[in-house]
């Protein structure tokens, strides 16, 4: 779970950065791929997790909260 905290730390920073870019109304490009680069890391950290949480589900054979899971991720 470290590593999911370190990109979620990432993340955070990303943010921060990108509120500090708008409100120096900096070049809109460089703006937009800071948020891509925001939301690759944070879709990172997402799938980390989810594939931690899957595997420790399926070594316990709980099938409630994997089906609870699946139910999650597949909302749109």
């Amino acid at each position: 779970m470290k590593n999911i905290q370190k990109r979620l730390n990432k993340v955070i920073g990303q943010i921060s950065g990108i509120n500090k870019m708008i409100e120096e109304k900096q070049d809109c490009e460089k703006i937009i791929v800071q948020f891509q680069a925001a939301k690759a890391a944070l879709e990172s950290a997402f799938s980390e997790s989810l594939s931690k949480n899957l595997e420790k589900c399926i070594q316990k054979k709980d099938s409630k909260n994997i089906k609870n899971i699946l139910k999650l991720i597949s909302k749109k």
